[in-house]
């Protein structure tokens, strides 16, 4: 085995080992699988059940209201002063597709239409109130 010399340089290796990559890449595929379904956010609502179609638009801005009354646009709570105050303007930026409604199936009656007549008087006409199928058992 000759030994190099002072002035020798060592070869280059212009191999690119994808060993490595492949196993990282493995390893992040596997903590994402794995943590996706956690992520699945939201505002924990009990919706009411009735006869309601499967709704087509994930786009749309969706508003909720929980049990306690708290407001919710997508998942930034709001008090009523400030749903009132933002609302126009959130309408304007993300609810193009139209505003989903989801109010708890024990929210007082009034809470929900002081919401709605907020997003009526901004001017939103595409409101879609969301309830979960009945469970229909023939």
């Amino acid at each position: 085995m000759r030994r190099r010399g002072r002035g020798e340089r060592t070869p280059l290796n212009a191999e690119i080992n994808v060993v490595s990559l492949i196993d990282v890449m493995m390893l992040l595929m596997i903590i994402f699988m794995i943590t996706a379904p956690m992520m699945q956010g939201g505002v924990d609502v009990s919706l009411p059940k009735a006869e309601a179609r499967p709704l087509n638009s994930k786009s749309a801005l969706v508003i909720s209201v929980t049990r306690d009354g708290s407001i919710y646009a997508d998942e930034v709570k709001l008090s009523l002063s400030e749903f009132r105050g933002s609302f126009k303007s959130l309408a304007a930026q993300t609810g193009r597709e139209g505003v989903y409604l989801r109010a708890d199936q024990g929210v007082p009656y009034g809470r929900v239409v002081e919401v709605l007549a907020i997003m009526r008087a901004a001017g939103v006409g595409n409101i879609g109130l969301v309830a979960e199928p009945e469970d229909v058992a023939k």
